[in-house]
């Protein structure tokens, strides 16, 4: 029998789509992904408005944050996003902080470490600088950048905010705190989004 798993995924969009608006793409996308087979939504996020980042890489995004349960592995859940964002148009040719119509990113997959602690850790202290130049090349978990970013962290503070860093220790709402009022500037919830047919 498959194990049911437990996911954290962000979303992100600042570009329109085929599905409309980023704020209609990524409802289109959380539709999808809960395909009541082998992943189902159990939250999502208000939908918020945040600047882009590095500042003028393009149009503000609209982010949101949603918890899964799926039978799924971690690398399976990925390709799945990652197919997901092919089919409304990704194009990754970009670089990675260009505009985009859709990002879909595995934040946390239970409590897994990958591929290793070391890894996660230089990938965690990577220097800013660093960061612009160089990429993975296979799946780390949770996130490296997750406790450096208001735009996943205020959103999923809304449906997870005790889930704790499985190397840090640290909870999504010490993350967040831990960033600042600098940390979520700019940042504010769309008052017109609803996460209809969603806990």
């Amino acid at each position: 029998m498959r194990k049911l798993s437990l996911g954290l995924v962000a979303l992100g969009a600042n570009l329109a789509s085929t599905a409309g608006s980023a704020s209609e793409t990524l409802q289109a996308a959380t539709n999808i992904l809960h395909d009541g087979q082998d992943i189902t939504i159990t939250a999502v996020s208000r939908f918020w408005l945040t600047p882009a980042d590095p500042p003028g890489a393009g149009p503000d995004y609209v982010n949101a944050a949603a918890t899964i349960s799926t039978l799924l592995s971690a690398s399976q859940l990925l390709e799945r996003l990652h197919r997901i964002e092919a089919d409304f148009g990704r194009d990754r040719s970009g670089g990675r902080w260009s505009a985009r119509v859709l990002d879909l990113d595995l934040i946390a997959f239970d409590d897994m470490i990958l591929p290793d602690m070391a890894t996660l850790r230089n990938w965690i202290n990577l220097p800013r600088e660093a960061q612009l130049r160089e990429a993975p090349n296979q799946l780390i978990l949770p996130h490296p950048r997750m406790q450096d970013r208001g735009f996943v962290l205020a959103p999923t503070a809304e449906i997870a905010p005790g889930w704790r860093h499985p190397l840090t220790g640290r909870s999504v709402i010490e993350m967040l705190a831990a960033l600042g009022p600098d940390g979520t500037t700019g940042m504010h919830p769309l008052p017109t989004h609803s996460s209809a047919g969603f806990p």
